[in-house]
Parts: C-alpha cells; structure tokens; sequence
C-alpha cells in the first residue's frame, strides 16, 4: 500500500537531428499535444499527455521518446478502503478457477474484472508506477498480476473513455483517429462503429481492477477468459449446457478487451467472445492463436456447472478423436 496516490505527468522528447517533420505525430496524438512550428512538431500541450506512445509508434524516424515522471497530489492514507474480499468468495471464486483451468486445460489464468463506480471505496491493490492499456492490464492479469488503475494510470484514451473513466477525446468520438490509422474505410465508417459501440458515461467508473480469479481482491463484475478457440467453444457450451440457448455474440476486432471482454457481458448479462483488436495484440504479447470471452459474474455458477459436465464425456471423447478412425488424419 503506498503512502502517497502519484499523478503521472509525462515529458515528450524530440530528436530534431532524425525528425524529417512528417507530421504524422501531430496527426496521430489522440488528445493534442503537437503543433507543427516552422516544419518540426513541438509538444505544445505536453501536461496533456497520457503516455500511450501513438505518436512513437507511429513515427518513422523513431525521433520521439516519452518519458514519466510522478508527482504526489493526494495522500492514500484519505481514501475510503473496501474491506477485504470475504473467504466465502475468495473460496468460491478460487473452486471456479480450478474448475476452468482443469477441465479445459487453460494455460493462463482465468481475470477478475472490477469496474469500481465513482465514491466506491477502493481495494487495496497498488497501483502501477507508470500507465498502462486496460488491454495491458487485463492480459498482464492472466499471468498472475493484480492491477487497480483509476484514470491516471490508464494509457489509452479510448478504451479509458469506454469504460467512464473519463470523457471521449474528440478525435476519438469523430472516428478521425481510425481513419488515419486506416482501420475503417471512411469517416462515415468510423463514425457508425463509434455510434454502435456501447460506452459508460464520463466518470461513472472511477477505477478498474482486475487480478487472477483465484487472488480477487474484491467482488468481481465479469470474468475474463483467454484461451484457443476450442477452448472458447466449451465455454458457450456450457453456457448453454442446461437451456439450450444460442447465443448472439457481438465481436468485430475494434476495442476488444474494453467493449468486447468486458463492457458488453457487464451490460448485457450475456457471455460475449473477442478476437482481440489492433490495440490489445500491438501492445501485449498474446498470440495470434488465441481469442477472448467474457462472462457476467453471476453466470459463473451455472457456466462452471454445465463446463463440470461436459468434461466427464463430451469434452474428452472430442479431444480424442473418437469418430476419426484414420490413424493419419489424427495427426
């Protein structure tokens, strides 16, 4: 628990002697920072800075560097701390846990996605030092990290904004940005799959957390997944291991962990599946054969359940190619 809550402020740094002037930096920054002067770009709005290092992606000459400094705005010793989670829940969450990660042979960890609202009290989860993606997080999070990242500690302007945590920057809610990351077609693209896409309103949320399942440091809302996609297949089974319902899945590779993952099955009280995004596979390390699936909270009882079944035959007797009698074709 730290002492003291940081501010991330953020210093830009420009190599005039590889710049060529391009622009692309000015372009690219979602919330404004640059203005070009007599042909270089000067980070003239430098304390609007996020850190989430668009402009360096995107700079040909590699002449941008971001660096992070922390400065003490508020003492932790004022905020309101929730209480622990109970050992109840902790063993609940932990017994799903275990049932995931064996009956399908997960290779990661199962994520305990928090969405803390505004004057919630807060777990006690140390922040990181500097800003991260909530793709960052969430995907760190399967590889055994807890992270608890109010507004100040997230990197990316539009999946912060999704979740509300902040208002939409307006190259974001015009759909520019996409444009110029040649993600969609035209503006009157963009601006549709900005339109469809569900969002929370502004300062609603006033952190995110999210941890292994088993180490959930406070109630979770929705249950994040990362696995293959025969893996992802058993899970809408077992969704619908007792019904029979199918599901209606809404996934198309734009904000995938923040909409997808997390803001879909949080709204709609419906298991939803990612193929990633852009944004999630260009800055974590998860792999190309893997996807995403959300699950609401109190699903997990009865996902658990029918995935529990489905492991005594179906899931086996699949795996091990029972109606494949050519020894070749196994292979």
């Amino acid at each position: 628990m730290p002492e003291a809550e940081t501010s991330i402020a953020y210093s830009v740094h420009i190599a005039e002697a590889s710049c060529d002037g391009c622009g692309l930096c000015e372009a690219f920054c979602p919330v404004n920072v640059f203005e070009m002067q007599d042909g270089l770009p000067n980070a003239v709005r430098e304390a609007d800075c996020w850190g989430c290092e668009t402009c360096v992606g995107q700079c040909p000459q590699q002449a941008l560097c971001i660096t992070a400094s922390e400065e003490v705005r508020e003492n932790w010793e004022s905020r309101q701390l929730a209480p622990p989670l109970d050992s109840a829940t902790q063993e609940l969450y932990a017994g799903w846990a275990t049932s995931l990660k064996e009956v399908l042979g997960l290779a990661w960890e199962p994520v305990a996605i928090a969405l803390i609202k505004a004057g919630e009290p807060l777990p006690d989860v140390e922040l990181p030092k500097e800003r991260l993606r909530y793709c960052q997080s969430l995907l760190g999070a399967r590889k055994g990290q807890a992270f608890l990242m109010p507004p100040n500690r997230h990197a990316c302007p539009d999946g912060t904004s999704i979740l509300g945590l902040c208002p939409m920057p307006e190259k974001l809610a015009s759909g520019e940005l996409y444009i110029l990351f040649n993600k969609l077609h035209s503006i009157e693209a963009a601006k549709r799959m900005v339109h469809e896409r569900p969002s929370l309103p502004a300062r609603c949320v006033q952190a995110t957390v999210v941890a292994p399942l088993a180490q959930a440091p406070c109630p979770a809302d929705v249950i994040a997944v990362v696995a293959l996609p025969e893996q992802i297949m058993w899970l809408s089974m077992a969704t619908s291991y007792f019904s029979g319902h199918r599901h209606d899945f809404h996934a198309s590779g734009y904000n995938a962990q923040c909409v997808e993952t997390t803001l879909i099955p949080y709204l709609s009280k419906e298991i939803n599946i990612s193929f990633g995004c852009y944004g999630c596979r260009a800055s974590t390390d998860v792999g190309e054969e893997l996807m995403m699936m959300g699950i609401p909270v109190a699903l997990m009882p009865q996902v658990v359940a029918g995935l529990i079944e489905l492991g005594k035959k179906a899931i086996p007797q699949s795996r091990e190619k029972i109606y494949l009698q050519d020894e070749g074709f196994k292979q």
